[in-house]
This record gives structure tokens, C-alpha cells and sequence, in this order.
């Protein structure tokens, strides 16, 4: 199932993607609902972040071509972690599918995108097992993980690198049934191929992550986990497209603006 919150004639709501129509739903996929009456034309509505986690989880360095190639750059052997390693993003970065991603003023040329899955958790949870850690999984979104290289370097924290307004790019909707052996995930900048990388080929895949996580904390409904992203991101400007399109999900798409 396929669940996009949109706007439509100034109203808010949650609604189920079939085909090229938007059934509106009464309610919310974490709770009660029930479809309504009322479809829209999938092209007509504003297709909103499909939610506002109440905590933001991430990941760093889960692909081992990423790995390489960020430690090549700083003439280091790469070190493969040896244990899941959470961080934390911030909510005000958050975007939707086809809302700027505004480059500060004040930044440099060293903008870059990270294409990455993204876990939506479904229901209240803590000290999950490997056997029972997905129980907890409502479904899949996507991400980009924009970044400002040059203070992700500076600063001893990653506060404004990875968390200015807009650098968290996620949607289309949420997908519920994929197959994870077999996604691919594809990074197009203008229209051009840049990154293609199996989605599942993780140093650490989603129950390692949910296993380490529910240790410490619990898990609530609309909690997302952007589990990180393989390869490099060539120097993005203004004017640039960004698409990530994740088989079985569909395509985030974002353009690249300087601020003025």
C-alpha cells in the first residue's frame, strides 16, 4: 500500500496512491482510518512530507564503497565499523518532493547529496530481537541527505553541514510492500546518472539498527531511520535537479537554489 499525505482544494489528509488517483482516507495510517468517497487526479494534489518524525534517526558510513572513498579522500585505510552507529537529524531540515533545497549564502561550492532509504517505524516499541525487529517496520520512504562538506570538516558537531533549513529532502510517500533483496537505488543530477547502488548492500542492514536502537530507546510511530548511502556526490550548484528514484518506491525530486 501507498500512503501520500497531499493537499487538495486547501485541505490537508492523508490518502492511498492507486494507479494515477489519490483516494482520501479518514484518519491515519498509525491509527484508526477508512477511505472516503473522495479521489483526486494524483497530478492535481500538492504531494506534502509524507510525515514529521517525532525523532530522526540516521545512519553514517553503512556501504563500503562510501567508506572508501570518503577515508581515500582524507588518505586514511578505511575503517569498517564494527557495530551500528546511530546520529540524529533535525526536523526543521525536513523538505518535501519538489520544494528547494536553498544553498546558504555563506557556504561554499561543497554541496553534495546522499541518496538513502529511508525506515518508517509503525508502532511503539523497545528491546526488540533479531527475530521480531522488523515487526516493527510500517514501511519505506526516501531521503536525501544533503550535505556542506567543507563545515561538516570545520565544525566539531554536524549542526549546520547536515541540518540547515531544507537539507533533508524526503518522499514521495510511504510504500508499505517492497522487496529489499532486489532494490536499486539511482541518484540522476539534471537528468544524468551519477550513483547506482544495490538499496540492501549495507554494512549493517534495518534489524541490526532496530536491534542497537530499541537497546536504549524506544520507538514511536512516524520515528524514520535514513539508513545511509553508497558512492560519492559530484559538487552540486544552483540550478541543479536532484533525483533518487528506489525500485518499488518511486523518485524524490528536488531542485538546487542559492540563497539570495
Amino acid at each position: 500500500m501507498r500512503w501520500l499525505k497531499f493537499t487538495a482544494q486547501g485541505r490537508t489528509s492523508w490518502g492511498i496512491v492507486e494507479g494515477d488517483r489519490v483516494i482520501t482516507v479518514d484518519g491515519d495510517p498509525f491509527g484508526e482510518w477508512r477511505r472516503s468517497a473522495q479521489t483526486h487526479a494524483l497530478q492535481d494534489v500538492k504531494i506534502e512530507l509524507p510525515l514529521v518524525p517525532r525523532t530522526f534517526y540516521c545512519v553514517g558510513l553503512n556501504y563500503l564503497k562510501h567508506l572508501k572513498e570518503a577515508a581515500d579522500k582524507r588518505g586514511e585505510i578505511p575503517a569498517v565499523p564494527d557495530r551500528p552507529e546511530i546520529g540524529y537529524r533535525a526536523q526543521n531540515a525536513l523538505i518535501a518532493l519538489d520544494e528547494d533545497v536553498v544553498i546558504p549564502a555563506s557556504a561554499t561550492e561543497k554541496i553534495h547529496y546522499e541518496g538513502e532509504l529511508v525506515v518508517v517505524i509503525g508502532k511503539k516499541v523497545k528491546h526488540l530481537t533479531e527475530a521480531n525487529a522488523m515487526s516493527c517496520v510500517f514501511g519505506y520512504t526516501i531521503g536525501n541527505d544533503v550535505s556542506e562538506r567543507s563545515w561538516q570538516k570545520a565544525d566539531r558537531g554536524l549542526w549546520r553541514s547536515k541540518n540547515a533549513d531544507t537539507f533533508k529532502p524526503m518522499g514521495p510517500w510511504i510504500e508499505t510492500d517492497v522487496d529489499l533483496d532486489n532494490m536499486e537505488t539511482v541518484v540522476r543530477v539534471n537528468g544524468k546518472e551519477t550513483n547506482r547502488f544495490r538499496t540492501n548492500d549495507m554494512i549493517f542492514g534495518i534489524v541490526p539498527f532496530i536491534v542497537e536502537l530499541t537497546k536504549y530507546f524506544t520507538l514511536w510511530p512516524g520515528d524514520v531511520i535514513w539508513m545511509g548511502t553508497d558512492g560519492a556526490s559530484p559538487d552540486l550548484t544552483a540550478g541543479d535537479v536532484v533525483e533518487i528514484d528506489i525500485t518499488g518506491i518511486g523518485t524524490l525530486r528536488n531542485r538546487f537554489v542559492r540563497e539570495q
